[in-house]
């Protein structure tokens, strides 16, 4: 039996439109993320990685082949998108949270400026990523490709809390060039009691 598998979409492909087209959503959760869950279990069949956690994996993805780095980072990273997308209204952030973003980054205004520069300023494919780092901070960044903070080669780290998928398969069908666009809208669509509950669940 295979190890990994896509994970439930908790909402239908149309459910976050307009921000999200629901061609892109169904080409993007059954391809392409599906397409990571098979190359993955075929990466990993038959060796110790079928006995660690996908975390686990990823911590250490330097010492295995460039597959399990590939296919582990495209399968963790889209489970995490779609979990911290919503369909329903615009809501912010709860509570201590909130507070911790206010902390940090002066508001919630602020925070958006600057992860949408991270989601524009990665040249080519890649994610832009809230995290908690090493040092129990929030902090905003990106890593190229299918790579995330958990990886021991990325040089941006920490438990990624929100990540935002900036290759153009994500939005090219309704979007085409305009990835400024699509970074915006997509604020109208995040689950920010997600992103709390990752926050406070990293901080244990």
């Amino acid at each position: 039996m295979a190890k990994y598998e896509l994970p439930k979409l908790h909402y239908s492909y149309n459910a976050l439109e307009p921000n999200i087209d629901a061609q892109t959503m169904e080409i993007h959760y059954t391809k392409h993320h599906g397409t990571y869950v098979t190359n993955l279990n075929k990466a990993i069949e038959g060796t110790n990685l079928e006995k660690l956690s996908l975390e686990e994996t990823l911590r250490s993805v330097s010492q295995y082949p460039v597959a399990v780095r590939n296919n582990g980072g495209g399968h963790y990273n889209h489970s995490l998108f779609w979990e911290v997308m919503n369909p329903k209204e615009k809501g912010n952030p709860p509570g201590s949270f909130s507070d911790a973003l206010n902390n940090t980054f002066g508001s919630l205004d602020d925070l958006i400026k600057k992860f949408s520069e991270a989601a524009m300023g990665r040249f080519g494919s890649g994610w832009a990523w809230l995290v908690l780092d090493n040092n129990g901070k929030l902090s905003i960044g990106s890593t190229p490709n299918q790579d995330n903070p958990l990886m021991d080669v990325s040089e941006f780290k920490g438990t990624p809390l929100l990540g935002l998928d900036v290759w153009e398969h994500a939005y090219y069908l309704k979007y085409q060039n305009r990835r400024a666009e699509y970074v915006a809208n997509f604020w109208n669509v995040v689950n920010w009691n997600e992103v709390a509950k990752r926050y406070a669940n990293a901080r244990k």
